[in-house]
């Protein structure tokens, strides 16, 4: 049953619940990437390039609606169909189709200068968020990285020293990981998503937030920013 919510401006819902802390109360704010601070999906991305768009994006679409709730096997479903795409499309992805979100740089900057670290946490891959993580000031990063032989995506991952892919169990444990890093509790961090995979550092956080996200997602988050840029939580948080 989704708690009852409150239009807090148009296009801004706030579910019921104790007031929101000011945002001197929070130190640390943990972000999705696709859909969330940029505006593409990069494996869809990936795979239009690579003539394999509508397999894969209705891949995509099924996860992030919940309807495949194994993300591991959905993202290896979607990168086996990768398998023998030159790697240049990665570089293609970045130059001609990856954007910023309306109000991704304005909100990192204003809870930078607030003093909040910085997380992106992904289920999307290194190629991408480092480019990402450099241009908004990130602190800590995890995402996946694509395995890469002969110039060619081979449809697997790398194992890194924390595990092979980032789903939302491993984003939950990012979460918790970097605020025990820097020494605050997890009811003083934030987190913001758009997809299921995204729901359980969402519900480890003190604030949940969902941009411009699937139903289940904006039902299940404190705030919903269902209409302009992800500054509007600073609307909320003064």
């Amino acid at each position: 049953m989704p708690t009852p919510s409150t239009p807090a401006a148009a296009g801004l819902m706030l579910h019921d619940g104790p007031a929101l802390p000011p945002l001197s109360h929070f130190k640390l704010a943990a972000f999705d990437m696709d859909s969330t601070l940029i505006s593409i999906e990069c494996i869809d991305e990936m795979a239009a390039l690579a003539g394999k768009g509508e397999q894969v994006a209705a891949i995509t679409e099924a996860a992030m609606r919940g309807e495949i709730t194994d993300f591991r096997d959905s993202l290896q479903r979607r990168l086996a169909l990768l398998a023998g795409v030159p790697a240049t499309v990665l570089d293609r992805v970045l130059a001609e189709r990856l954007t910023f979100n309306p109000g991704a740089r304005e909100l990192c900057a204003a809870l930078k200068a607030a003093g909040l670290t910085l997380v992106l946490v992904s289920g999307g891959f290194t190629f991408f968020t480092r480019y990402v993580a450099a241009e908004l000031g990130m602190d800590f990063v995890r995402s996946n990285e694509l395995e890469i032989a002969d110039g060619a995506l081979t449809g697997r991952v790398v194992m890194q020293d924390w595990g092979d892919i980032c789903d939302g169990e491993q984003k939950r444990r990012m979460l918790l990981q970097c605020c025990a890093a820097i020494g605050c509790q997890p009811h003083e961090a934030i987190a913001v998503g758009d997809g299921a995979n995204d729901l359980p550092m969402m519900g480890a956080a003190g604030l949940s937030v969902a941009y411009h996200a699937k139903p289940r997602v904006r039902e299940q988050a404190r705030i919903a920013i269902n209409e302009g840029g992800l500054d509007r939580l600073l609307e909320l948080l003064k």
